[in-house]
Order: C-alpha cells, then sequence, then structure tokens
C-alpha cells in the first residue's frame, strides 16, 4: 500500500508494517470500528469493543493523574501482547506477538496514525543496486566511512 492510507485500510498498513502484528482495528473518535485487519468480520466488533475497554480503564485510572490521558497503551496477555495509541480523531489498536519490540511496535502505531491525520507517508527502505567492486576498493570504502577514518588506512 502505497501513499496515505484510507481509514478502512489503516489497519493493514499496520500490519503489513510489522511481521509480528497479528490482528489490527481503527476506531473513530465515537469508538465505531472503521477497519479491521486479521480477524473475521463476525470477531472485528469484538476486537473494537476489546480497544474501546482498554482505553476507558486506562484513563479510569489516570483521571487523578496530571497530564491528561495517555496517548498509547500496552498490555502483556497470555498470548501476546496488546498495543494501542491514539489522536483525537482516531485509535488504532493490535494484538501482537509476545516477543514484539515496544518500541517499534508503538512507533509503527504512531506513524500510521500520522499518516492518517495528513502527515509525512511512511518511507519502506529499498534495497541498494548492487554494484561490482575489488575487495581493495570495499576495504578503502569501509575505511572511509569509519567514525575515525585514519584507523582503517595502514
Amino acid at each position: 500500500m502505497a501513499g496515505t492510507p484510507t481509514p478502512e485500510a489503516a489497519a493493514a498498513r499496520l500490519c503489513e508494517l510489522s511481521a509480528d502484528a497479528r490482528a489490527a482495528v481503527l476506531l473513530d473518535a465515537a469508538g465505531a470500528p472503521i477497519g479491521c485487519h486479521g480477524v473475521t468480520k463476525s470477531r472485528s466488533g469484538d476486537l473494537a469493543q476489546l480497544a474501546r475497554a482498554l482505553f476507558e480503564t486506562v484513563d479510569r485510572a489516570h483521571r487523578d493523574m496530571p497530564g491528561g490521558p495517555p496517548e498509547q497503551a500496552e498490555v502483556q496477555v497470555d498470548g501476546g501482547t496488546v498495543y494501542a495509541s491514539r489522536t483525537p480523531r482516531w485509535t488504532l489498536a493490535v494484538v501482537a506477538r509476545r516477543n514484539a519490540l515496544s518500541s517499534l511496535m508503538l512507533m509503527d502505531l504512531r506513524a500510521v496514525l500520522a499518516e492518517l491525520e495528513g502527515g509525512q507517508p511512511i518511507r519502506r527502505a529499498t534495497p541498494a543496486a548492487e554494484r561490482v567492486a575489488s575487495d581493495e576498493a570495499d576495504a578503502q570504502a569501509a575505511a572511509g566511512e569509519s567514525p575515525v577514518p585514519e584507523l582503517g588506512v595502514e
């Protein structure tokens, strides 16, 4: 999926970005499910309800804390981890494998939400074209890339 995703495709976009994502759901500001990926249509309502309940619980727990309600949450469950992030317009939640890296999952959530808000599209890395070079040229190039170039020179 290239460019800015539609709200209906945002959950699929998130799962495309992360190999650890199993299922995702996007809710609008009213808590209505807009898009879902990784679960059957009959189960999408269950996932949406769980995402709403997650932030309702987080908001109750943080109501007396300064700084306002948290924008993201992480919950460990028996079979994996649930990550969720929200903006004033959207809530995006994902069920991920247990070994998923929290910082990467939360970064992917924020990136997809930023795309929905009209921010920069997510850049995907592409492999550099292979070049034919001698071993000596590769050693010289590696020495030039060193933070201390003189260490690569004899």
